[in-house]
């Protein structure tokens, strides 16, 4: 069965809509959680438990898209990107994010065929069924779901990010009410779109703070390099700020390696090495 690539990927997938029907219209989830409060980074040991741990990605409360939640056949997600790749489009206007969105749809290696749109707060997301009949591991399901989505500009506004870079401006953002919350539930969403080239990736810890300019949300990141044959992985930890500009409504990120340390798989179980 063809797995989801649902959190490996920044644009995860081939589909999304256009043409057809109005969008029905769909409630957006409000924050689940306060934002957590982290006084000290934990210790290498911890760290590494959870860094090569297959069962776990990111902590407890973390964002969970909708779509993991009620789609129970394999699917694909991604945003519609600008003409550049450099980051995702906005429109309030729900004929422009089609257009924008069939563009995308016949740009792509595996096309997929209407069945409907939704709108949000946050964004309009287009739903194909993408054709998988030459994919020889999914002969009993041909098909499968793919979801694109354009945000609404009065939500997010992207335009200028380059988001192959890890620091720097990263959008702006129109959340109501605009808190730590919303800043962590943005934050924590565009997570499950991040590629990095490494052999595991894991979000630590998710927590927040109340600066003078505005909330800031930081992910404790665990990235897990492999460095070579007969070389122990090199295992970063990063914490990857975002800080909210209340004034100006804008959004900088920055990626901070804090420590490194060197680690290995032995007999099933991590170790560090030296």
């Amino acid at each position: 069965m063809k797995l989801s690539l649902f959190s490996l990927f920044p644009v995860l997938a081939i589909a999304a809509a256009c043409g057809g029907s109005g969008a029905a219209t769909e409630e957006a989830a409000p924050p689940t959680t306060q934002s957590a409060v982290v006084t000290s980074v934990p210790d290498n040991t911890a760290i590494l438990s959870k860094a090569y741990d297959p069962d776990y990605d990111v902590p407890p409360g973390f964002f969970v898209d909708e779509r993991v939640e009620t789609t129970t056949r394999s699917f694909t997600l991604h945003h519609v990107l600008d003409e550049s790749n450099s980051y995702e489009r906005c429109t309030n206007d729900l004929v422009i994010a089609q257009a924008w969105e069939q563009e995308d749809n016949d740009s792509r290696a595996v096309n997929g065929y209407y069945v409907t749109s939704i709108e949000n707060d946050r964004y309009f997301e287009f739903v194909r069924e993408l054709d998988y009949t030459q994919d020889v591991g999914n002969i009993s399901d041909p098909t499968s779901p793919g979801y694109a989505r354009v945000f609404k500009c009065d939500y997010a506004d992207r335009t200028g990010v380059d988001r192959n870079l890890l620091d720097g401006y990263s959008g702006r953002l129109m959340a109501e009410p605009m808190n730590n919350d919303s800043l962590r539930e943005f934050v924590e969403y565009l997570w499950q779109f991040r590629y990095f080239n490494v052999s595991r990736k894991a979000v630590i810890a998710s927590y927040g703070s109340q600066e003078t300019a505005g909330p800031t949300h930081t992910l404790l990141l665990a990235l897990v390099v492999n460095q070579g044959s007969d070389q122990c992985d090199r295992v970063d930890v990063v914490e990857w700020r975002f800080r909210f500009d209340s004034a100006r409504q804008e959004m900088h990120r920055e990626f901070d390696t804090i420590r490194s340390f060197e680690a290995e798989m032995s007999n099933g179980a991590p170790r560090f090495c030296n």
